[in-house]
């Protein structure tokens, strides 16, 4: 009865899970977390009112967040601090994407 429903909310999870791949990647191939961002941008509305909308604001927030660190970091790794704001960054960075991939594989959203 609730089928379109249901392929829509599978289609979001799907793709949400792309986008956690992507970031995973990008940590060898940077470009990929342009796509990520752009895709997660592009979906976020279709997601509103869902659970999977919190894991669509969590990746948006991961990546601005990691874009902050991550220059950071690069702007003050001449002085060595930087290496440790670079360290901290990548830890923090596959933390979001481990948490938000286990969240999404038990169907729980992030909390906000």
């Amino acid at each position: 009865m609730n089928a379109p429903a249901d392929d829509k909310l599978a289609s979001l999870k799907t793709l949400a899970t792309v986008i956690y791949a992507l970031y995973a990647l990008s940590l060898f191939a940077g470009i990929t977390a342009i796509v990520a961002i752009v895709l997660g941008y592009i979906k976020r509305d279709d997601a509103r009112g869902t659970w999977l909308e919190s894991h669509f604001s969590w990746q948006i927030r991961t990546f601005w967040w990691s874009v902050v660190w991550f220059v950071l970091g690069a702007l003050t790794w001449i002085i060595l601090v930087g290496w440790v704001v670079l360290g901290v960054a990548c830890v923090w960075f596959i933390y979001r994407i481990a948490k938000g991939w286990l969240n999404l594989n038990e169907n729980k959203p992030m909390p906000l």
